[in-house]
């Protein structure tokens, strides 16, 4: 089997076609703003989608999407395929782990099977770091890959939404102090928010987790480090939490969720130390009283519920793009 390539290997100018349009959405890693920016400005058009007796646009009309998830995730996989829908794509969705991988036909094997079907995109999601790459590699001229999440490398469509949450809740992220909570090590949706953010000239971001959930290389990203709550969340304009992945509980990372709640959840206790109109984030799903307490992540400062809405606009627009189409216009 091929063994996906690092992805640090992988230039991101790959991700454009010849004219400088978006052609695959791997990573956010050497993007510039002003393309991300474009994202933003797409999305925003179709948020009056949602607010339409019929919740379609023809723009992918005839285009056929995969999503190839090697990894369960019911949720990201359902608002890829929402959102292919009402731009009024033909979707297919391909549970590859159980099916052509068992009956040991090989990656690039079902990818050329799939192309044969006069397929358009690729929306991929895998455990390994590099997988949605190594696709993109091999596919065909005419097909685009969007990454859906690779192994703990990068999450970009999850950070797009997220930064566009904050945009629709606090206009531009220049002046933003933005704290991001939990388990960095393992996120992927970590990594690829501190690009965005980053990219995008945010004003301050900051990590805030114990030593054993941080990466070595962490204070590389361009972050500030915070161990204490407190500290980490003082003045902070937005706080995304992330999802402590229990299974890690067992390990030696942390002793227990009783303790890694007693020291980093969110409570209304220790928001209070935010700003005043802080908004409080997480990419789901929720662990309830493990990394956020429910009165928190129910009360009027959390934005969660927001973000699944506007992740429907932003996979819009970063599908519609890769295949050339734009609201208004033809693909």
């Amino acid at each position: 089997m091929m063994h996906p390539p690092q992805p640090s290997a992988l230039p991101a100018t790959r991700q454009l076609a010849p004219d400088g349009r978006l052609r695959h959405f791997l990573t956010l890693e050497g993007l510039g703003a002003e393309l991300l920016r474009e994202i933003l400005a797409v999305s925003e058009s179709f948020m009056a989608v949602a607010a339409q007796p019929v919740k379609k646009v023809p723009l992918l009309r005839g285009k056929t999407i995969f999503n190839l998830f090697f990894e369960p995730s019911t949720r990201t996989r359902t608002t890829f395929e929402l959102a292919a829908k009402r731009l009024s794509a033909d979707v297919m969705n391909m549970n590859i782990s159980a099916s052509a991988t068992r009956k040991g036909e090989s990656l690039l094997d079902t990818l050329r099977n799939l192309e044969a079907m006069h397929s358009d995109m690729f929306v991929v999601r895998h455990a390994e770091s590099g997988a949605a790459q190594l696709i993109a590699r091999h596919v065909a001229p005419h097909i685009s890959v969007i990454n859906a999440g690779d192994g703990r490398h990068a999450h970009p469509t999850q950070a797009m939404l997220d930064v566009f949450t904050i945009q629709r809740n606090k206009g531009d992220v220049r002046d933003l102090r933005i704290a991001i909570v939990g388990d960095i090590l393992h996120s992927r949706v970590a990594r690829s928010q501190i690009h965005a953010l980053n990219i995008l000239h945010a004003g301050e971001v900051r990590v805030v987790a114990p030593k054993t959930l941080l990466p070595t290389d962490v204070e590389q990203l361009g972050v500030h480090i915070h161990h204490d709550m407190t500290s980490g969340l003082r003045d902070v304009d937005v706080v995304i939490m992330l999802r402590l992945q229990k299974e890690r509980m067992s390990g030696a990372l942390l002793p227990s969720e009783h303790e890694f709640y007693r020291l980093y959840g969110l409570t209304e206790e220790r928001l209070a130390v935010a700003h005043p109109e802080a908004i409080v984030m997480h990419p789901g799903p929720v662990n309830r009283g493990v990394e956020i307490a429910s009165e928190v992540a129910d009360g009027p400062r959390s934005v969660i519920l927001e973000q699944v809405s506007n992740g429907l606009a932003v996979r819009m627009a970063i599908m519609s793009m890769c295949l050339g189409a734009r609201p208004g216009g033809a693909a």
